[in-house]
């Protein structure tokens, strides 16, 4: 793979949402769905794409059809750039619902790129500097710098993927920068996508095992602040309107319903910008401070000693629970039988 510097990113609604209005996007955000059904599809609508992330696993077959020559209108493009598969799902998605305003620089890049090859575009994202610069400024702080070696390959080692969702010219797409086009997932209309989609998401997760639990769906949708402040508006133009004291009554109900749903909206987007300034702070110099403090008053020691004895008190217990449990499941098993 091409393409350097490009930190890994946490799959959070926050972090994606600060992610595309740093690069100019406008209108919408991210929120993270627990369930697929109906009613949770409903509370978000307009929903744009769908992003899943999943556990990577070479074993796992996947027959859907990949059209490998592109599809009528999709914007796709091939990942070759370590640790960017967050973005471009991202980007994916994006380039592909013209009814969202994109901004400038995104605007660009799809212009530029319209007609590459797909690993051409995917090599083009690196050169992106305003979206790079946003991505990487979720990179945690490094307090040491090692000697880059060699990754050793390991049948342990995991790693998550993500693919879009997004329907394009009545057919729903599933863009996988891994595969050589984007696939076809079904025909369907910008009103029933979702339903789509939800099979489509079901049948990847099947794969899986029962023990692997590690999935993480987000979808981007229209801005819940904007669009509170319109349904707001709205009810209150209707409140002035009307001289009927049992609608008014309904109206004012219905307006504090909205205005409590914006204060959570608003308490929601101060939450993921604190928790976005604490990703992005170097705690380092503090811990430091803390520990040449701790020295000089000579209590790093004995805490050392004491959370190495806390260390050790914590596995000779679960030595002696295991010891116990398998002792207990001896003592269970039937006696022997001899001959009468």
């Amino acid at each position: 793979m091409s393409g350097h510097g490009w930190c890994t990113i946490e799959s959070d609604p926050g972090v994606f949402t600060e992610l595309i209005q740093t690069v100019g996007v406008k209108g919408v955000q991210f929120e993270e769905l627990f369930d697929m059904d109906d009613a949770s599809f409903d509370r978000l609508k307009p929903i744009y794409g769908l992003i899943f992330l999943f556990k990577w696993d070479k074993d796992i077959k996947d027959d859907k059809p990949v059209l490998k020559d592109g599809a009528p209108g999709v914007f796709f493009m091939n990942q070759v750039i370590n640790n960017a598969c967050a973005t471009q799902a991202i980007v994916s998605i994006l380039l592909n619902r013209p009814d969202i305003d994109v901004g400038d620089d995104l605007k660009m890049f799809k212009e530029f790129t319209t007609g590459l090859p797909p690993q051409m575009i995917g090599e083009q994202l690196d050169s992106m500097e305003t979206i790079k610069t946003a991505h990487n400024s979720f990179a945690r702080a490094e307090p040491f710098v090692f000697e880059e070696k060699q990754p050793k390959s390991s049948e342990d080692d995991e790693a998550f993927h993500f693919v879009g969702y997004v329907p394009v010219n009545g057919h729903l797409y599933e863009l996988d920068g891994l595969k050589r086009g984007p696939v076809l997932v079904g025909e369907c209309t910008l009103d029933n996508w979702l339903a789509v989609a939800r099979p489509a998401i079901e049948s990847r997760i099947q794969q899986y095992s029962q023990k692997e639990i590690r999935f993480n769906l987000l979808a981007l949708c229209q801005d819940r602040v904007q669009l509170l402040d319109k349904q707001l508006a709205a009810v209150n133009e209707q409140k002035n309107a009307v001289t009927d004291t049992s609608l008014l009554s309904e109206l004012n109900s219905e307006a504090k319903r909205i205005q409590e749903d914006l204060d959570t909206e608003h308490h929601k987007r101060q939450q993921w910008a604190d928790e976005n300034v604490r990703r992005k702070h170097n705690y380092v110099p503090m811990v430091f401070q803390l520990l040449k403090h701790l020295a000089q008053k000579d209590q790093l020691l004995p805490l050392v000693e004491q959370a190495k004895k806390a260390r050790a008190d914590k596995r000779a217990a679960a030595v002696a629970k295991k010891e116990k449990e398998k002792a207990s499941k001896g003592s269970e098993k039937a006696p022997m039988q001899t001959d009468a």
